[in-house]
């Protein structure tokens, strides 16, 4: 990817290129921190090594017995669905098997899905790594009822992404059914460049080697220097910008294919750099069409945030026919992909102008190579800025707390955590 930091110089809050020439130092330092880890395989340092250790032949091996599907349907939440689901939708095609998630459990979503469905020709793919995920395997056990009623062996449409023991592993032994290993030491969030987030691109067909070959081509980028490394510069930038006061970060793809993107980089940054007190709020907007609602509060509103402006270089383009209304004869003779390039130019010139601090980052073009590389490189960015910033970057005590939470309000066990719930004050008003 391709990073720009000159709409974030001298903006209020910004940072200056000498500020930033400080902080190489740091950078260089979390580097080798960064490098260490990946030659221990530390956990979630090992999910940088991913390019290298990921095993697309077993991948292929798991989805082969499932042909010609008409959709795939992977069954998981948050890490163990976004990156399945920013692949799937950014480089799916009209002769692609149509992708869905069931990454929520209100019921009546759940419902409707199901019944608009296919079964009998939908692959199934169950994600947890610990084969106890709650909602994970309440919906599993309402598709796998829903595949029965409907005449279908579910054992021939199901496949599992799991750990080494669990729930899940102990099915596939069961049933005999095709199974993936989760990676050791890669957190969920981190795992888009796994067998989690693959799989579904095999079935879809998509080019997995030139994926991780974009990743690889990231990893062998990485070095000691924000001003040489397109993830640092992104990372270290957006931590700077964090402590002078931009703690929103708005992530704002123009291109409709990367909107997920945008959501799986929500996680990515929240879950990751949101502890003791620090982190930056990812806000989620997509371009041009947030130009006419959230751009007005990033322009005019506090001044505590960064907006990145992302896009591709190359793309996809349709003419503008000519028109006999003279208000819009400009239009006639150019192109949608040049309006929506005017409107990212507009756009970033508008932060700019207000003194809002902007970031550009650019891809070559929505391809398998291509996010492979934004993917990987966001990763790193995130990385970093746990190091620079001295949060446990790979942890998730929160979410940890609400699961427990969850699980003893279900009678899943003995959790203190659920008493907070008898505890919790409210005030009605009716």
């Amino acid at each position: 990817m391709y990073v720009d930091l000159g709409s974030a110089l001298g903006a209020t809050p910004g940072v200056s290129r000498d500020s930033l020439e400080r902080l190489d130092e740091q950078v260089a330092t979390a580097h080798e921190r960064i490098q260490a880890g990946r030659r221990n395989s530390q956990h979630g340092y090992a999910a940088l090594n991913l390019p290298e250790t990921v095993d697309l032949d077993a991948i292929r091996g798991a989805v082969a017995p499932f042909e010609d599907p008409a959709a795939v349907l992977t069954v998981g939440i948050g890490g163990s669905a976004l990156g399945a689901a920013t692949l799937a939708d950014a480089l799916a095609g009209p002769a692609d098997p149509d992708a869905y998630f069931l990454d929520n459990v209100d019921p009546e979503h759940v419902s409707r899905l199901l019944a608009s469905l296919p079964l009998d020709r939908t692959v199934v793919n169950v994600v947890s790594r610990s084969g106890t995920t709650a909602e994970t395997l309440a919906n599993f056990l309402v598709v796998r009822e829903a595949m029965a009623d409907a005449g279908v062996d579910w054992t021939e449409r199901t496949f599992v992404t799991t750990g080494e023991s669990g729930n899940l592993c102990d099915l596939a032994e069961q049933h005999d059914l095709p199974s993936l290993p989760v990676p050791d030491g890669v957190p969920g969030r981190f795992s888009a460049l796994s067998t989690v987030g693959l799989a579904v691109a095999a079935i879809q067909g998509h080019d997995l080697d030139a994926l991780r070959a974009g990743a690889a081509a990231a990893a062998d980028g990485l070095s000691g220097s924000l001003f040489e490394t397109p993830a640092y510069a992104y990372g270290a930038t957006a931590y700077a910008l964090t402590g002078r006061g931009a703690l929103t970060n708005a992530m704002m793809p123009y291109a409709e294919r990367l909107e997920t993107f945008a959501e799986w980089f929500a996680q990515l940054w929240a879950e990751s750099l949101g502890k003791d007190g620090l982190g930056q709020t990812p806000a989620r907007a997509l371009g041009a069409t947030d130009q006419h609602s959230q751009l007005q509060l990033y322009r005019a509103g506090p001044r505590d945030k960064l907006v990145t402006l992302v896009r591709p270089r190359d793309r996809p383009d349709f003419g503008i026919p000519a028109t006999e209304l003279d208000g819009l004869s400009y239009l006639g003779g150019s192109s949608l992909g040049e309006l929506l390039d005017a409107e990212f130019e507009a756009t970033e010139a508008s932060l700019v102008e207000s003194g809002v601090p902007a970031i550009r980052v650019e891809i070559d073009a929505v391809d398998e190579r291509s996010l492979g590389s934004l993917l990987y490189e966001m990763e790193a960015a995130c990385v970093l800025y746990g190091e620079l910033a001295s949060v446990s970057t790979f942890t998730q005590p929160a979410v940890e707390w609400g699961k427990r939470a969850a699980r003893g309000l279900l009678g899943g066990g003995d959790f203190e955590e659920a008493d907070a719930v008898d505890e919790r004050t409210s005030l009605v008003v009716e």
